[in-house]
């Protein structure tokens, strides 16, 4: 992962050469400070969103110690699908056809007759 180079601190305190033909000095300034507020910004959502991280482990951790426990979609689908070893194409056709009437409902009831 990549480092960051730049505090919002070194970014207000660096210091450019002047030249004949420079940039205007309060121009340069008033953008630097967007930007200064915008890293500022940066840094504390990146705070903010590994303290959240480091929550959601813990109560994930949490949880799994506590009492293990499988997902509802797969209970649902061992209830709604049980394993067979020998399916057939009839059998798979079935299938379908409940899944087609699931997903799409009256339009395939309407269509049939």
């Amino acid at each position: 992962m990549a480092s960051i180079i730049f505090t919002a601190k070194d970014i207000f305190d660096q210091d450019f050469k002047r030249e004949v033909r420079g940039y205007s000095k309060d121009e340069v300034n008033e953008f630097l400070d967007d930007v200064i507020k915008d890293y500022e910004t940066y840094a504390a959502l990146v705070k903010e969103l590994r303290e959240e991280n480091t929550r959601l482990r813990e109560e994930i951790a949490k949880k799994s110690q506590a009492a293990p426990q499988e997902t509802p979609i797969a209970s649902t689908a061992r209830q709604e699908f049980p394993q067979v070893t020998t399916a057939t194409n009839f059998d798979i056709l079935k299938r379908l056809n409940r899944l087609e009437k699931e997903v799409f409902g009256k339009q395939i009831v309407d269509r049939d007759f």
